[in-house]
């Protein structure tokens, strides 16, 4: 698979640390989801998997409560769920999910983000074939031998089990995501490291130095924008 999941999460949360850019992120994509179905993550499954995903960024109660109240409470607020497809440089390519509610203003910040940074929009399903939506379920201080009998004992299906670091990282299929933890929960563990639903590059591409460097200023550009909720891509950026 290729990349170090945990380490991608701690360099996200330490670089929105300072504006709490995260927090305000999924405050909008937690009130979205409540306000799609029932603000209750035991009958709203997007929710719950919201929420999941919230816990492992250390997300403040607060924000969470403040979110799924402003859903109860009847706000007229709308928000459009987007995705955009591009390319940067030497063949990269991204997927760029937002939530908004202006979508001129954002079709023309995403344009802009990847124009200014070597990069180009591209037309819907010019770059998604090329990633699979993947759930990702990390743990601690257990083996991939561990979690491959605790795994097959609940008679759940999984793509791969990789160690890394000290935990191991699970991968399945979208519609696995809550079966994987709660074959976890009831063997005793309920915290994770990794809880994502995220779209994983079939193919990861190794960029040389220079495209790299401006490969992170498209993200960093990308990740900046208010309206931007998640980036996907195919590049190595461990290697």
């Amino acid at each position: 698979m290729g990349r170090k999941w945990n380490n991608i999460k701690e360099k996200k949360a330490s670089k929105d640390a300072n504006t709490s850019r995260i927090y305000a992120k999924f405050g909008r994509e937690i009130y979205v989801a409540a306000k799609q179905g029932e603000p209750n993550p035991e009958s709203n499954q997007a929710l719950r998997v919201v929420l999941e995903r919230a816990k492992t960024y250390s997300v403040p109660k607060t924000i969470i409560d403040r979110a799924i109240e402003k859903a109860k409470g009847g706000s007229e607020e709308i928000f459009d769920e987007l995705r955009y497809e591009g390319f940067g440089p030497n063949g990269s390519m991204l997927i760029v999910d937002a939530l908004t509610n202006n979508v001129n203003r954002t079709a023309s910040d995403v344009r802009a983000a990847f124009g200014k940074n070597g990069g180009n929009m591209g037309v819907s399903g010019s770059v998604a074939y090329m990633f699979d939506a993947t759930a990702v379920i990390g743990v601690e201080d257990k083996s991939a031998d561990d979690v491959l009998e605790l795994l097959m004992e609940a008679d759940v299906d999984v793509r791969d089990i990789l160690e890394e670091d000290e935990g191991v990282i699970v991968y399945a299929e979208p519609d696995q995501f809550h079966a994987v933890q709660e074959a976890f929960r009831n063997a005793g563990i309920t915290d994770f490291t990794v809880a994502e639903l995220t779209m994983l590059a079939q193919n990861e591409l190794t960029l040389p130095e220079d495209s790299q460097a401006q490969f992170e200023k498209l993200i960093d550009a990308l990740e900046d924008l208010e309206d931007v909720q998640q980036v996907y891509h195919n590049v190595d950026l461990e290697g």
